[in-house]
C-alpha cells in the first residue's frame, strides 16, 4: 500500500510542476441561495468562451481556473434561475455567487440544468433526490418519508410492505453507508421501521451512490446515502409547524448574526401515547382489579449552528438523537396480593460534529470532521408478586435487561484541489474508534427477607478497535470526449491483536458519443469491517454490531457496471447494467438468534458466506 500511494503522491507533484508554469488565474468562491444564504452543494459554473466549467463541492465553494481577460460565467442550479455574470480576471480574484429560486412558467420551472446533464457526469449509478418532489409524494399518515422514496429508485428494494429498509443492488441494510452531516447511522427506522429518523423538514439534500464508488467512500459493500442538513437562514427567522395523524414536528431557523451565523433547530414526536392513555385509563376503570397500561412514542430532534469566522473559515456545528420507546405493564390484584409484569424495548441514536472549513488558497480547499456517534439497543421484562398480611409485606422481583449497540469517535480530513480544468484531486484520511457491546444480559432476582438475592451479568465483553483509511482521487477531462476519475482507497482494522489490510482500487469512465449521449463504465473493490447479525423475519430491532475479528473476515466486494446516458428535452434517460460478487457476508448459524450470545460468544454463533447479484 505504502508503494502505491507513493506514486500516486509522486504522480500528484509532477502535475503541481506543470500546473505551475500555466498562465492562468483561478476564479473561487461560493454560490448559495439569494434568499437564504444557505450554500448550494453542485452548482454549476460554465465558461463558454474556454469551453470550461466546474461545480461546487459539499461546502458549496468552486474554483475554476481561466486566462486573463473578461468572461461571461454562467452559473445554474436545479431549481433555480440560472445567471450570466461579466468577470474580468487579471489576478486570482475570489468571487461569490447568489441564485435566485426558479421562476414558475407555465407550471415549469427554470432549472439551469444545461450544463450538468447526466451524460456529462463521470460519475454512474448515482442520483440525487430533489426534496421539494419527495414532500409531494404520498404520505403514511401524513408523515413524508424519505427512505421511501428511495424505494422507488431502480436497484433499490425494500424488506417488506411499509418498511424503510433499503436493499440496494443484492445487499443488506447493514452495507450502506448512511451519513447525516458527516456521521455515520446505524439505525434509521422509527415505528419498527415504518418510519425513518429523517424529518423532512430539516433536510436540504439527499443523494444515493449505488455504484462507481468514488475513493473517497469506504467501509460499506453496497451504497452511500448522504443526507445533508439545512444549515440555517443567514437573512431572517423562518419557521415551519405540521400536525399529522401519527406525530407533530416544527422547524425553526434564523439568524444569530445576519449574514455571518446561523442556526437550524427541528423536531418532531408521535402522540400515540398520548391520544391512547386517557382510552386506557378509562378501561382500566371498569375493573380496577387489573390494569394495562401500553405504551409507545418515538422522538426525534436535529441542530445546527453555522458559523462563518472569517473570509476563509467556517464553522459548522450539528446534532441529531432520537428514541423510540415501547412497552406493556400489567398489574393483577387478587385479596391481598398483587402481581405486576411489564415488558419493554428501546432503541436511541445519538450523532454529533464539529466541521471547519478552511481555504489554503484559491486551489485548495479542506475539510476537518470530528463527530460522535452512538446506538444502543435494550430490551428487558420485569415480573414481582407482593403479599400482603396483617404483619408484614413479602416481595418477590425478577427481571432480565438485555442491552447491546456501538459507539463511534472519529475524525476525517479531505482537501480538494483544482489543480487545473482538467485535473481536479480529492485526497485525505480517516481514523475511527470503535467500541461493541455485543450482547450483554443482566438478571436481577429478590426473594424475600430470608433468602439471598442474585444480581449477575452474562453475555460477550465490549470490543474496541480502530479503523482507518487515506484516499486519493483525481478526476480526468482527457479529451473533450473522454474523462475519468481514478482513485485508491487504503484501509486498515485493527482489532483484538489482529489486523487487516486492504487495497480497493475504484474507475469510473466517461466516453461521449457524437450524437451527444454517453457510455460510461466503472469498477470499484470495496470492504467492510463492521457486520449486523440480524434475525431474518423478526421485524424488531435486535441488531448486534460486531467488528470483523481473528475468527471472523471482514466483508468485501467487487462491483463492475456499464451504462448509456442521454438527455432528451428535460429528460434524463439512463440504462446500466451491473455484476457484483460478496465475500464474507455474515448470518447466523442455524438455530442461532441474538438471545444465544447471552451464554455464547458471538463468534461461534455465525457463518459466513458468498453472494452475487
Amino acid at each position: 500500500m505504502k508503494h502505491l500511494f507513493g506514486v500516486l503522491v509522486l504522480s500528484f507533484l509532477a502535475l503541481v510542476a506543470v500546473e505551475a508554469q500555466a498562465q492562468t488565474h483561478q476564479l473561487s468562491g461560493y454560490v448559495q441561495d439569494a434568499a437564504s444564504g444557505e450554500m448550494l452543494l453542485g452548482a454549476t459554473l460554465w465558461c463558454e468562451s474556454v469551453q470550461a466549467g466546474t461545480g461546487t463541492n459539499a461546502y458549496g465553494f468552486y474554483s475554476i481556473a481561466l486566462p486573463t481577460g473578461t468572461h461571461q460565467l454562467t452559473v445554474s442550479y436545479i431549481g433555480y434561475t440560472p445567471q450570466t455574470y461579466e468577470v474580468q480576471l487579471s489576478d486570482d480574484l475570489k468571487l461569490d455567487f447568489e441564485l435566485s429560486a426558479g421562476i414558475a412558467i407555465d407550471e415549469a420551472v427554470v432549472t439551469g440544468e444545461a450544463f450538468n446533464r447526466i451524460e456529462d457526469q463521470v460519475q454512474m449509478s448515482k442520483m440525487e433526490i430533489p426534496m421539494d418532489q419527495v414532500r409531494r409524494l404520498p404520505a403514511i399518515g401524513g408523515e413524508v418519508d424519505l427512505l421511501k422514496s428511495l424505494q422507488l429508485m431502480p436497484g433499490v428494494q425494500s424488506g417488506g410492505e411499509g418498511t424503510s429498509g433499503l436493499y440496494v443492488r443484492g445487499g443488506s441494510p447493514d452495507q450502506n453507508l448512511i451519513i447525516l452531516d458527516g456521521v455515520p447511522l446505524y439505525s434509521v427506522s422509527h415505528l419498527f421501521g415504518f418510519f425513518s429518523v429523517f424529518n423532512s423538514d430539516a433536510v436540504k439534500q439527499m443523494t444515493i451512490t449505488k455504484g462507481g464508488f468514488p475513493a473517497r467512500f469506504g467501509g460499506r459493500l453496497s451504497s452511500v446515502l448522504e443526507v445533508n442538513m439545512k444549515d440555517g437562514n443567514m437573512k431572517e427567522v423562518h419557521g415551519t409547524a405540521n400536525v399529522s395523524i401519527l406525530a407533530s414536528k416544527f422547524m425553526v431557523e434564523g439568524p444569530i448574526l445576519e449574514d455571518k451565523a446561523s442556526f437550524m433547530l427541528s423536531g418532531r414526536r408521535t402522540y400515540i401515547d398520548l391520544i391512547v392513555n386517557p382510552i386506557i385509563a378509562s378501561i382500566n376503570k371498569q375493573n380496577p382489579d387489573i390494569t394495562t397500561d401500553p405504551r409507545y412514542f418515538f422522538y426525534d430532534l436535529n441542530g445546527k449552528v453555522n458559523w462563518r469566522v472569517g473570509e476563509r473559515d467556517r464553522v459548522y456545528l450539528s446534532f441529531f438523537n432520537g428514541k423510540d420507546d415501547f412497552g406493556l405493564a400489567s398489574t393483577e390484584r387478587f385479596g391481598v396480593s398483587q402481581s405486576s409484569i411489564d415488558f419493554g424495548l428501546d432503541w436511541f441514536n445519538s450523532v454529533a460534529a464539529a466541521r471547519w472549513n478552511h481555504e489554503w488558497t484559491p486551489k485548495l480547499f479542506s475539510n476537518l470532521t470530528v463527530t460522535r456517534s452512538e446506538y444502543t439497543f435494550n430490551t428487558g421484562i420485569e415480573f414481582s408478586e407482593t403479599e400482603n398480611t396483617a404483619s408484614d409485606s413479602t416481595t418477590q422481583r425478577l427481571n432480565s435487561l438485555y442491552r447491546s449497540g456501538i459507539v463511534d469517535h472519529a475524525a476525517r480530513m479531505d482537501f480538494n484541489y483544482a489543480l487545473n480544468n482538467t485535473h481536479y484531486l480529492r485526497f485525505g484520511g480517516n481514523l475511527t474508534l470503535h467500541r461493541f457491546n455485543p450482547g450483554a444480559t443482566t438478571f436481577q432476582a429478590e426473594f424475600g427477607q430470608d433468602f439471598p438475592g442474585i444480581d449477575t451479568t452474562l453475555g460477550a465483553e465490549q470490543v474496541r478497535s480502530a479503523e482507518q483509511f487515506l484516499y486519493i482521487e483525481d478526476e480526468m477531462h482527457l479529451s473533450d470526449r473522454f474523462r475519468a476519475n481514478i482513485g485508491l482507497h487504503g484501509a486498515r482494522l485493527q482489532v483484538n491483536g489482529a489486523s487487516f489490510t486492504s487495497l480497493q482500487p475504484r474507475i469510473a469512465l466517461n466516453y461521449r458519443l457524437r450524437n451527444g449521449g454517453a457510455i460510461k463504465a466503472s469498477y470499484a473493490r470495496m470492504n467492510q469491517f463492521v457486520h449486523l447479525l440480524t434475525n431474518e423475519g423478526l421485524a424488531l430491532p435486535t441488531d448486534l454490531w460486531v467488528p470483523a475479528t481473528d475468527q471472523v473476515d471482514p466483508q468485501s466486494s467487487q462491483q463492475w457496471a456499464a451504462g448509456w446516458a442521454k438527455t432528451f428535452g428535460e429528460i434524463e434517460c439512463s440504462v446500466e447494467g451491473y455484476y457484483k460478487s460478496m465475500d464474507g457476508l455474515l448470518s447466523y448459524r442455524e438455530g442461532a438468534s441474538f438471545s444465544n450470545t447471552v451464554n455464547a460468544n458471538w463468534e461461534e454463533q455465525v457463518t459466513q458466506g458468498i453472494g452475487t447479484a
